[in-house]
Order: structure tokens, then sequence, then C-alpha cells
């Protein structure tokens, strides 16, 4: 009995070390056979393994599911791809500014050790491991396929790393040409969007399969768009992927040749990738819809932290006594020797930005007034913000809009304007054209927009000769520059009236700094100028809503054209304005919908704007209002 127990336990344990020591034994003859190449690429796909969020993406199988659906015949001109281009690289104008060519040259480095680790041996075995698979015609079939294969990967391999060390000649410290930075930009998602390009083309490929097929190709196809989904995955630029990426991307187009081979049939193919180009404009398209909504309705929109701001200043207002809301030096308010600036603005921020900018560049700051107008509901605030924060030694005078009796008496019927934009609609905005009435005694006045800044001196701007003009402006007619405007883009020329008084190509000119001759403007009465095209606008679309193209009939060949460099404008719209251009500039102009006071404002033209703010003041910190 005892030698039975013995040998049961004997027994088992050595079914229990059998059980332990066969897995080991077999991992470990398993990793012996494993190549260079193929045990690296095993530990970096360890490392590169993400979580990941799929986003919206073109599959084959949403495509199965939904129907082929027949492409439309649609005819492209050049200019849609150019605008396509140029916003793409707008796009990443900005990261590759902040960025050097060092970040270039080491993702080259990186691509280029990647190659060192590529093994064609290993590439040989995995195919004849595949060859050795199948059998009959088959088999022969996929030896010249691999055969040909094998020729295309060594002339692929002569043209990457001939590339490679073209690109790796530029130097780090080296200033590269315009061109040269455009063609950088280009190439630094190249191999990111070819990967993508082949997991597109390996999904249609599988499209054309039989559903529920095992065959070799197909494994093979679902393997390849595995590795390439997790090689891309999360990578932003080519200097993302894992070495083993190239690697990747020969074995993918390897796979996509059999396929091609397998698959002859171009209509079909041809017909599919239309119907994929076809979803993904109608996807662009609304996409872009999209943003340009969220857009305007993020600039028509009142910031939460501007509201706080206008909310305690009024409460602190109205609990101020009638005599401490009183300005000092209000004697200077009407004398015509002076250096009268006006601002007509809602904003409390963009108003001070406006007077600090101007006060803190001028020569003689005791010479300057500054009338700053605004609506009622918003006069306590800037009046209270005003008081807290004088602009030193130059005069300042806060009005409403309300308290100019004669305007709405006389003209409050004429300025309702039929546009859905506040932009458009409110009365600050053509207020512009009642300054000879607002300012009875001054004979000059400089009008600012609410979203400029002034970074000189403009002593010099009051000695311009006027010409017997009424305005001076900057022109905006020039193809060159991005502020360029054409009359008719604004203007309806096919209407008799309109054709027979002014002319389509007349040069244009831009709001946002102008000085205006008070003295000429009365004795031209240019007021009811004024107000004869605005009733006539209403009547019938005459020109587009705002008070630019109105601007542009009332005061048609009464203009006189300023220097470019004392107004430059495009920093609401455009982010490439040149730096050289802003930092010589006298006044610059946020024109466009992303102001720099709101998130959606453009960061690299933010801090010539914020720098005039003062961020530790307590109400903005209390509303929680930073730079």
């Amino acid at each position: 009995m005892k030698l039975f127990r013995r040998c049961q336990r004997i027994l088992i344990l050595s079914l229990l070390s059998v059980s332990v020591f066969a897995p080991i034994i077999f991992v470990s003859q398993r990793l012996k056979n494993l190549s260079t190449t193929g045990r690296k690429e095993f530990i970096e796909d360890l490392s590169n393994i993400k979580y990941r969020t799929d986003g919206l993406k073109l599959s084959v199988e949403q495509e199965a599911s939904e129907g082929l659906k027949e492409p439309r015949k649609v005819l492209y001109e050049d200019k849609d791809l150019v605008s396509a281009v140029s916003y793409t690289l707008k796009e990443n104008h900005d990261a590759m500014e902040s960025g050097n060519v060092g970040d270039t040259t080491d993702m080259l480095e990186r691509t280029e050790n990647g190659t060192k680790y590529e093994n064609q041996d290993g590439d040989n075995q995995f195919q004849q491991r595949e060859i050795s698979s199948m059998s009959g015609e088959e088999k022969q079939l996929n030896q010249e396929i691999v055969q040909q294969d094998q020729n295309a990967h060594s002339q692929s391999r002569k043209v990457i790393d001939g590339k490679l060390k073209q690109l790796k000649d530029v130097k780090p410290n080296r200033a590269v040409p315009h061109d040269q930075n455009v063609q950088n930009m280009l190439k630094v998602t190249e191999k990111i969007n070819e990967m993508k390009d082949q997991v597109v083309r390996a999904k249609l490929y599988l499209s054309f399969t039989p559903p529920g097929s095992k065959s070799n190709l197909v494994k093979e196809l679902k393997l390849r768009i595995k590795e390439v989904e997790r090689a891309i995955s999360g990578a932003t630029k080519d200097s993302d992927l894992s070495r083993s990426a190239l690697q990747r991307m020969r074995n993918m187009e390897s796979s996509l040749s059999k396929a091609s081979r397998a698959y002859p049939d171009c209509s079909s193919m041809t017909t599919k990738l239309r119907s994929m180009t076809q979803n993904t404009e109608e996807q662009v398209r609304s996409q872009k819809k999209q943003v340009s909504y969220l857009f305007h309705l993020a600039a028509s929109t009142t910031p939460k932290g501007l509201h706080c701001l206008s909310m305690q200043l009024t409460a602190e207002y109205f609990a101020l006594d009638p005599k401490e809301r009183q300005f000092p030096n209000q004697q200077k308010l009407h004398d015509p020797e002076l250096y009268h600036y006006a601002v007509f603005s809602d904003n409390v921020l963009a108003s001070t930005v406006v007077v600090n900018s101007t006060v803190s560049t001028a020569m003689e700051p005791e010479k300057i007034v500054f009338h700053v107008v605004t609506d009622s509901l918003n006069f306590p605030a800037v009046s209270m913000w005003f008081l807290l924060n004088p602009p030193g030694k130059a005069t300042i005078q806060v009005q409403s809009i309300e308290s100019f009796d004669w305007l709405s008496t006389k003209y409050h019927a004429a300025l309702r304007q039929n546009s859905s934009d506040p932009r458009y609609a409110s009365e600050l905005n053509h207020l512009r054209f009642y300054l000879p009435e607002i300012f009875p005694t001054l004979n000059k006045i400089v009008l600012f927009d609410h979203d400029v800044v002034v970074q000189k001196d403009l002593t010099r701007l009051w000695s311009i000769n006027m010409k017997g003009k009424v305005n001076a402006a900057v022109e905006t007619c020039h193809k060159s520059e991005t502020s360029f405007h054409r009359m008719d883009a604004f203007i309806n020329f096919s209407d008799p009236f309109v054709a027979k008084r002014f002319h389509a190509d007349a040069c244009t000119w831009a709001f946002g700094m102008n000085l205006f001759d008070l003295q000429e403007w009365r004795r031209q009465n240019l007021t009811t100028v004024y107000h004869k095209y605005l009733q006539l606008g209403n009547k019938r679309p005459l020109w587009v809503a705002g008070s630019l193209p109105l601007g542009w009939v009332t005061f048609y060949k009464r203009t006189v054209a300023l220097d470019r460099r004392w107004h430059i404008l495009g920093l609401g719209y455009e982010s490439g304005v040149v730096r050289a251009d802003i930092d010589r500039a006298a006044v610059i102009h946020y024109d466009g919908i992303m102001k720099p006071w709101l998130d959606i404002g453009i960061g690299r033209h933010k801090g010539y704007w914020s720098k005039y703010v003062n961020f530790e003041d307590s109400h903005l910190q209390r509303c929680n209002i930073h730079a």
C-alpha cells in the first residue's frame, strides 16, 4: 500500500514538472528563432501600444453598410485646390515657426537609424514561410510576386536613402528661404500621409473579397492594416514614428502589390474611390460650415469674464457720490489746439487698450484728449474703469450715446439697419458719420476702432497735408496685400444709380485709424450725403450691411492716402502677417472676428494687445481674466 502511494506521488510530481517546464522550453526555443529585426520590433511594439480613441475616419465597413453611392459629376477649379492647400499651410505655419530645423534633422537621424535594423534575410524568411503554406499554381504565382517585390523594395530603399541624405545636409542653425520652409512643412508628415493612404488602399482591396473569405491574402492585409495603424497611432509628424515604421511601410506595400495582381479591375477601384472622395468632401464641407458658424458665434458673444467685469464696475459706479463721478481737466475737451482722439466702444478692456497704448507711446501725453463714447448699458462700467485707472497726464471724457438728444430725434430712424449681426446693426458702428455734430468745436479728430493698438507717437499725423480732402486713411486696393478689397465685392454695380456715380476699380481704404478734417466735412455737408445713401440702401440692395461700403461712397474722391506704415491690418484674421511690418507700424488693427480678447484670437498676435492690460488688477483677477 505504501509503495502504491509513493508511486502515485511520484507520478503527480512528474506531471506537474512537465506542465511547468514545457512552456518555458517552448517559448525559449521560439525566442531563439527570432531574428534581430523581429526581436527589436517585438520590443518596440510592446512599448508603442497605446490606448486610443478612433475619431471620424473612412472605413470600408461603413462604406459597405451604407451602400455605394454614384458620384456626382462635379467640376473642380484649380483655385479650390490652391485655397485648400493654403488653408492647411496656414494652420501649420505657427507650429513650424516655433520649432527649428533641428527637429527635422532629429527625425531624419531616427529614420536613418531605423533602416540599419532592416534585415533582408528576415523578409525573405517571412515570404518563404508564406509560400511554403501554399500549393500548386498559387505557390508559383506568389514566388513571382515575391521576386518582383524584392526588386521594388531595393529600388524604393535607394530612393528613400537618397532623399534622407539630401535632407540630412540641411544644417540646424542656418536660415532657410521661404520656399524651402514650405517644402519642409510638407515633408513633416509625408510618411504618415503615405501610410494612411496605404491603409485606405488595403481596406479597399478587402472590400472586394467575398464575405467570410479566409485566404492568406485577406489575413495578410488585415495584419498589415493593424501594424500600420498601430505605428501611426498618436503620431502627428514623421519624427514621432518608431524605428520599425519604415519596415512596416514596405511590408504593406508588398502586400498591396500582391492585392493589385489578385484584383486587377481598375474600374471598380475607381468607382469605390470616387464614392469615398464624395463622402469625404461632404464631411469636409459640413465641418467647415460648422466651424464657421461656431467662430462667428464666439465672435458675437460677450465672454463671461468681460460680462463679470462690467457687472462689478457698474455696481461700484452707482455706489459713488455724484461728485466723485466727475473726470478732471474737463476744460480741455473743447480746445482745438490739442490732439483729440475718439473711440466708440461697448467693450471696457478694448477701449482701455486703445487709450493706454496711445498715451504710453505719446511724446506729449499732456496734449492728448480722449473721447470715449459707449452705450447706456456700458456707460457706468467704462466710466468707473477710467475713474479707477486714469490715463496719466492725458484728459479723458466718457459719454453715452443716449446723451446725444439730437441723434435720437433727427436720425434714430435712419440708423436702423436690416442686419442680424450686432456689429452692423449697432448705432455705435454708424456714429462715426456724425463726428461734426458730436464735436462741434473741434477742427480735426482721429477716430480709432476699438480693436487697434497704437505702437508709436502719432504727433506727425496731425501735420499731414489733407489736400482739401476730408478723410485720411490707408488704402486697401493693392492686390499683393492681405487687406485687399474691391468696391464691387461690397457694392452692387449692376444698379444704374451706383454704376453712374462710382467706378468699380476705384481704390478702397480702411476704417480703424482715420484723420478727419471736420471743418471741410461741415463745408461739404457730408452727413447729409451719408443719410441719402443710407436711405437708398434700405430701399434696394445697393451694398452689403455695415459702415465700410457706406464710408466708401460717402467719402468717394474725398480721401487722401496715408503711408501703409501708419496703419497695418489683418491681425484678426491672418496669422501670416509679417512680423517686421507689425513692428514698424504706428497702429496695428485686429480687424476680423478673431479679436485678441477672445479665446479664438490668433495666439502669435495677442502679445501686442495684452501688454497694455494690467492683469494684476483685482477686478480682472476676480473675473478670472488672464493673459
